[in-house]
């Protein structure tokens, strides 16, 4: 595993840490703000979980397609995961 799936993996586990205390947090009829802000957090985590997933791909996914001449479909393949990334 590469530094950054480590990275990522590291993040994914903080945030399903976050989200569990979330929950907890909604059980015990907690202050909206503050889980509001937890859940804000989480997402922050998993955001950059994402982009460290993606910064792999390119550096060693995407790059192994162009040096075999199978790029394009890699290209469609970002450009696919971006149009969802944008739509949120």
């Amino acid at each position: 595993m590469n530094e950054e799936k480590k990275k990522a993996l590291q993040c994914l586990k903080t945030s399903k840490g976050q989200i569990e205390g979330i929950i907890k947090m909604i059980e015990e009829g907690r202050y909206c703000i503050d889980v509001s802000n937890q859940i804000v957090a989480a997402q922050s985590l998993l955001k950059k979980s994402n982009l460290l997933i993606l910064k792999q791909h390119l550096n060693h996914c995407v790059k192994d397609a162009f040096l075999n001449n199978t790029g394009d479909k890699k290209v469609d393949e970002i450009i696919d995961l971006l149009s969802k990334l944008l739509k949120d």
